[in-house]
């Protein structure tokens, strides 16, 4: 687990453990659910064996701030350049977060990304995209795209977390998926058929192309239409996080995405 941005000393314990991040480069700290999932988090993926990865626009693009005073490119969010590839129309704005199941913060953020998705204004397309950086959270990757192909991805979005989080079970191995699967009427065959799956590989292969091409180091973390990228620690707050990706998704609509 890795800080993003220094706490200050008269800050709360809580709010800093909300602020942080789960990185690549890091375990994931003194959660004990995640600390049973995964000794260590690996190290980023090499960059090189992407062939075209984004970085920070130049500083001719900076000039077009797509927000309020309130936000600051460069300091609150990035801007990613080239513009990076969505799964969403081009009629629609897409929010991509990009999470593991097995992170504290992720699961922290949740109530407050239902509570945005909720009411989140209707030229928004939500997707989730998991992290792929290391086995475990291929692994974790891969269940949540084998839960989304037999159609149960939002009955069980929760219950991972859950799983992991409050019943403390690090869902670290095909055995316990196999298990987990099963108490949401999924047999141990069709389970193992489609977690196995060209189609399931697919996509997880395609996370793992966009995890890179969106520079993710550390989760949770938001992308707005393939162009902006930001995350709690980098904002100050989840509520003024949320508030940032609204000023950008508006941006990007009215400019026709």
């Amino acid at each position: 687990m890795r800080l993003r941005a220094g706490a200050l000393g008269l800050l709360p314990a809580l709010a800093a453990l909300l602020l942080a991040a789960c990185g690549s480069g890091s375990g994931p700290g003194d959660d004990d659910a995640a600390a049973t999932a995964a000794d260590a988090v690996a190290e980023a993926p090499d960059d090189a064996s992407v062939p075209a990865v984004p970085a920070v626009a130049a500083a001719a693009d900076a000039a077009q701030v797509p927000t309020s005073e309130r936000f600051e490119l460069g300091k609150n969010y990035i801007r990613l350049s080239p513009t990076q590839p969505t799964s969403s129309s081009p009629t629609l704005v897409e929010v991509a977060e990009v999470f593991w199941y097995g992170c504290p913060h992720c699961y922290a953020f949740e109530t407050y990304l239902k509570k945005w998705n909720a009411s989140k204004a209707g030229y928004i397309n939500f997707v989730r995209i998991p992290a792929v950086w290391n086995p475990l959270l291929r692994l974790h990757a891969r269940a949540f795209y084998t839960a989304e192909a037999l159609g149960k991805g939002e009955e069980m979005h929760d219950a991972f977390f859950n799983a992991i989080h409050v019943e403390h079970n690090p869902l670290d191995s095909e055995d316990k998926l196999t298990e987990f699967f099963g108490r949401f009427g999924v047999d141990a065959d069709t389970f193992k058929r489609t977690f196995d799956s060209y189609a399931v590989e697919q996509k997880v292969q395609h996370a793992d192309e966009l995890n890179r091409r969106y520079r993710i180091e550390s989760v949770p973390s938001l992308v707005v239409n393939g162009k902006y990228v930001t995350s709690g620690s980098m904002v100050g707050s989840y509520d003024d996080l949320l508030s940032l990706v609204d000023e950008l998704a508006a941006a990007e609509n009215s400019r026709g995405g």
